[in-house]
């Protein structure tokens, strides 16, 4: 007998005494198993892999809305509601703000605001306030309950706050690490752009009318110089930037391609008038149509002899057609050129810091409807305090235009 009156259970058979029959009052162990026979499978497959890259993917966009909306927000309301509290309470400014409505959730984070400063979490001094640490729904609270102090600056309270009320989905979401959808998600940016605006930070980059600016770009842009984005073809460029919103409201327009497609066969020429009757000065550099090097771009792309060259050239008279509508013809000039080419660039406002500029490189046996497209915001790589002005590609197609520009010949 063991400690405690327990016996040891039998050996291996085959032994004298041993046998598989437990005597009563004995504890039986159970033989171990093999490791594959028990337990969860803990393998995780591609299609669980690509999911969860896809979740951490959607959240991480999500949050940095989230964190820009936050932190605009903290900043209203320190502008707003500080020169109202602090003069008579001092530091503790927010919590007379907050008042006895506000009083648990205030007092919750003036807690873990000193938890913060013993362990030494409050890396940055500007932090060292109970503001920082009051989460969106109260930041939101706080405006709520000083809605005059506020309503000079805000068109519609409505607006705000509906804005705000479709951002707490998605905070709920991301805090908790569960499953965001696209749908969600796409609901959760354009709120997020759209309160941005309303707080006064959403027009800092001039282009932004055009080509609005992404969160993700508006904080790792300058990974990639001025590229903004990167479709696989043209079909999937329009789909997400249409013509309208490319050439729409332009002062300026330079484009050199073969025949120019994307401008020719996707906005108007009504459009084109009126845009030039605004004030637009357009420069448009086609391939010449009777070069050789049509035939040579018709025989990289299998075509039959002449099929690309009437394209172009049915896309020139349809251009000179717009010009000739035109009361200052002189404002929208069509040339040709003779060389090699090797790319299609279409360039907005080129002059200006609001430049967008849409870019195919030519490939030998694609199309242009089937090119990858650049789009490019000029002066849209990030700065920082004492670092060297780096040029972008969009100065480099810009300077490529003006080149072939001078060594092209006009069309009557």
């Amino acid at each position: 007998m063991g400690s405690g009156g327990l016996e040891l259970p039998p050996g291996d058979e085959g032994h004298e005494g041993n046998s598989t029959d437990v005597p009563p009052g004995a504890v039986s162990l159970a033989r171990p198993m093999d490791a594959g026979s028990i337990g969860p499978d803990l393998d995780w497959g591609a299609d669980a892999w690509r999911e969860v890259r896809t979740r951490a993917q959607r959240a991480g966009r999500a949050y940095i809305w989230l964190n820009l909306v936050e932190q605009r927000l903290r900043s209203v309301v320190a502008a707003v509601l500080r020169p109202v509290y602090e003069p008579v309470h001092g530091d503790g400014w927010v919590v007379a703000a907050a008042g006895p409505a506000g009083q648990e959730w205030v007092q919750r984070a003036a807690a873990v605001r000193e938890v913060s400063r013993r362990k030494g979490y409050l890396l940055d001094p500007a932090d060292d306030n109970v503001l920082s640490f009051l989460t969106l729904p109260q930041l939101r609270e706080l405006m709520v309950q000083h809605w005059p102090c506020f309503e000079p600056y805000f068109d519609d309270r409505r607006d705000v706050e509906l804005a705000l009320d479709e951002l707490e989905v998605t905070r709920n979401v991301v805090s908790r690490n569960r499953a965001l959808s696209e749908a969600v998600l796409n609901q959760a940016e354009r709120a997020s752009a759209r309160l941005l605006e309303m707080l006064g930070a959403g027009g800092d980059v001039p282009s932004a009318r055009r080509l609005p600016v992404d969160a993700v770009e508006d904080l790792i842009g300058d990974r990639y110089a001025d590229v903004v984005a990167v479709h696989p073809d043209r079909v999937r460029l329009l789909r997400q930037f249409p013509a309208e919103d490319i050439f729409g409201g332009a002062r300026r327009l330079d484009a050199i391609g073969i025949g120019l497609n994307l401008l020719v066969q996707n906005f108007s020429g009504r459009r084109l008038v009126r845009l030039a009757e605004a004030g637009c000065r357009v420069r448009l550099l086609f391939l010449n149509p009777a070069s050789s090097a049509v035939k040579r771009r018709e025989r990289e792309l299998g075509l039959r002899r002449g099929e690309l060259g009437r394209a172009v050239e049915m896309n020139i008279l349809h251009m000179r057609r717009v010009r000739s509508r035109l009361r200052d013809p002189g404002a929208f000039e069509i040339h040709v050129y003779d060389e090699t080419p090797r790319c299609t660039a279409y360039l907005v406002d080129g002059d200006g810091a609001d430049g967008v500029g849409v870019v195919q490189n030519h490939l030998r046996r694609a199309r242009g409807m089937e090119a990858p497209v650049l789009v490019l915001r000029n002066g849209g790589k990030v700065v920082r305090p004492g670092e060297a002005e780096e040029g972008g590609l969009f100065p480099t197609y810009r300077e490529e235009f003006e080149q072939m520009w001078v060594d092209s010949r006009p069309v009557s």
